[in-house]
């Protein structure tokens, strides 16, 4: 029974209430009296067949696959990772894990209602398939994802909401499709395996940009991103208006009815318990380069991670519970110091509050988002911005994606600068834009904290570089708070302190008891000379933190790397009381790995969800060997080198477990 299980939930009051229901008049059906509806608990004399409670858990890692390994080298795999797990009753019961794919990126598979479809397929916004060369173009970037139950769905089903970042041969040249996945889960075992597809219709929302990372909100519907978004002005701040119009022109997207500003936003899919999806755009948490957000657990505090050079830290209140279409947008400012060693506490900058629908109409007006070009100066209805210093005292400098703006924002157009062009105004406003690459957040509720990834330790977040500049609202000057930051290409997981009463930049009180209120760094990677495979980063710290999942009752980080700087990346269990760091994944080589997401209780199941994109995009320092070892592998698995992705699960290699013994 034990032999192979899906992880397991422990602990927390989900499983108490369990155990109390199973052994009525007897805690865990000691001296439970004929041991009444506790299940193998008949005639409960002492407890002797009662039901046991796991009181702990850790992973047992798996070793990283090399030359003498070759076949790992180019699939997914779990192969040698463990789950130890330890009941009540003292005894031990070790998991041996593996890798399952619920589907590959290309492959013809069943339809939500009937015929067939190819999965992470691309189509134009009125549906039709988008050919390349004849044939319908697929995505090999599966990306962020989800995996919940539908009220009122057929028994043993469940679903997965899974997007599409790009394809590599076209990078964000075609709209991004997003599925639904109709799972069957065995009641028995918990596997789970593919039924049907459902493709998301995209058209009311523009079509959808680059969706990177994703999450699944408290009450149930999968929070999708729109990252890199192109930017209005064309000066470097993320992605170009050639690829712009590529992106439309492959949509089957009128450009007269299109705007730049009708991407970067955060979409969210409601699923249906008939496996269908429908998408809609929330325009009012702010457009920057979002990985993913998570929602805490008052349901109204939404923490945003910012991919990109001089990138900040964002958070969103919603005004009412489980409703994200009104509500205020602030940026943070580090107030003290703020380091590999030294925490840095924030004050929140309010940069506006806003609903969805005030942001989309503004989206929609071309009088004011059409962008001209005045004396040498870039603007539009909402504000000026060159790359060259006009000598004007009314601009302001501020550092985006590395390179110095000099912008004004037009009287009476805060609230449009703000929520769409949040890169531009929360510099101005003084918030502390100096992340690399802030990908995946997420929250540990139990001890009220929260942990972001940063990619990278370089650029505008080191020391004294010239890309970390605070604008001179706000305050001017090389930014000290960060002084003590050293480069280093392996990146790190940064914790955040949260807690009520706290003020934000106008002396108001912030409307919410989960607001990060200083910073620290958790744990990091170390960079090596290349090694003999052509790992630059320690294969046996993390390189390039990218999603981020926690898990309540495992009480463990899991951590998805986006690295060039591991031959493989990996999927990492960091276990928060201990320390300890154990490896749970491997994709195949040159992938990254993504679409992480952790789910403590489903139907009785735990799941670690995970896929990867861009298998055997290898780099200059990947040497030969590896390449002949996984690139026939990664052939016969996935149709060859950035071709195919999969998403799948970590669970037991074969027969599953219930939540008791």
């Amino acid at each position: 029974m034990f032999g192979s299980a899906p992880l397991f939930p422990i602990g927390g009051t989900g499983l108490a209430a369990l155990l109390a229901g199973c052994a009525s008049d007897g805690t865990d059906g000691v001296n439970g009296t004929n041991g009444t509806n506790g299940t193998n608990g008949t005639n409960g004399t002492n407890g002797k067949d009662a039901v046991q409670s796991i009181v702990s858990a850790r992973f047992i890692g798996m070793a990283a696959p090399s030359l003498a390994t070759a076949a790992a080298l180019g699939k997914a795999s779990s192969d040698g990772a463990r789950l130890e797990l330890k009941f009540a009753d003292g005894s031990t019961q070790v998991v041996e894990l593996g890798y399952t794919p619920l589907m590959v990126t290309g492959d013809t598979v069943p339809k939500t209602g009937g015929g067939s479809i190819v999965a992470g397929g691309y189509t134009k916004v009125d549906g039709t398939p988008l050919l390349v060369g004849g044939a319908q173009a697929y995505s090999d970037c599966v990306d962020g994802s989800s995996l919940f139950t539908v009220p009122g769905a057929p028994a043993n089903t469940v679903f997965a909401v899974v997007q599409f970042e790009y394809q590599s041969a076209a990078y964000g040249a075609y709209p991004a499709p997003i599925c639904v996945l109709t799972l069957n889960q065995d009641p028995a075992t918990g596997a789970l395996s593919l039924k049907s597809y459902h493709h998301i219709d995209t058209a009311g929302i523009h079509g959808l940009w680059i969706p990177c990372g994703g999450s699944l909100s408290p009450w149930g519907t999968h929070l999708s991103s729109e990252e890199y978004m192109p930017d209005a002005f064309d000066q470097g701040d993320n992605q170009s208006l050639a690829l712009y119009n590529t992106f439309l022109a492959n949509a089957g997207i009128d450009p007269a009815k299109a705007s730049p500003y009708h991407y970067g936003h955060l979409p969210e899919v409601k699923v249906a318990a008939d496996g269908t999806g429908t998408i809609r755009k929330h325009y009012n948490l702010g457009r920057y380069s979002r990985e993913l957000v998570c929602v805490f657990p008052d349901n109204k505090t939404v923490l945003g991670g910012d991919d990109t050079t001089n990138g900040g830290l964002f958070m969103f209140i919603a005004d009412s519970a489980g409703d994200l279409s009104a509500g205020t947008l602030y940026v943070a400012k580090y107030i003290s110091a703020f380091n590999e060693t030294t925490p840095g506490n924030i004050k929140w900058i309010r940069l506006g509050h806003a609903t969805s629908a005030e942001i989309e109409a503004l989206s929609n007006n071309a009088a004011l988002t059409t962008v001209t070009t005045v004396g040498g100066v870039k603007e539009n209805g909402i504000l000026q911005s060159t790359t060259t210093d006009p000598g004007d005292p009314g601009f302001a400098e501020v550092k985006l994606n590395g390179s110095s703006r000099w912008i004004r924002v037009k009287a009476g157009q805060e609230k449009a600068a703000a929520f769409l062009e949040t890169h531009r105004y929360a510099a101005l406003k003084g918030g502390s834009l100096v992340f690399t690459k802030m990908e995946g957040t997420t929250v540990n509720a139990r001890d009220k904290l929260a942990y972001s990834a940063i990619s990278a330790i370089s650029a505008s977040l080191v020391a004294g570089h010239a890309a970390n500049k605070e604008a001179p609202l706000g305050g001017g000057g090389l930014l000290a708070s960060l002084a003590g930051f050293a480069s280093n290409s392996a990146g790190m997981v940064v914790q955040h302190k949260l807690g009520g009463n706290q003020a934000d930049s106008d002396g108001n009180l912030i409307n919410s008891d989960w607001v990060p209120y200083q910073s620290s760094m958790l744990i990091n990677g170390a960079q090596i000379g290349t090694d003999a495979l052509g790992n630059t980063n320690d294969q046996e710290r993390i390189s390039c933190p990218d999603n981020l999942k926690f898990s309540e009752k495992l009480r463990t980080l899991f951590i998805g790397e986006d690295s060039g700087n591991h031959v493989s990346n990996f999927v990492w269990a960091y276990e928060v009381d201990t320390g300890r760091l154990q490896r749970l994944l491997s994709a195949p080589a040159g992938a990254e790995c993504t679409g992480l997401h952790g789910v403590d209780d489903l139907n009785g199941w735990t799941y670690v969800l995970s896929g990867f994109q861009h298998a055997g995009e290898y780099t200059s320092a990947t040497v030969q060997a590896i390449k002949d070892a996984a690139g026939p592998v990664i052939t016969a698995n996935y149709k060859g080198a950035m071709k195919g992705a999969a998403i799948g699960y970590v669970s037991g290699k074969s027969v599953g477990v219930r939540l008791t013994k």
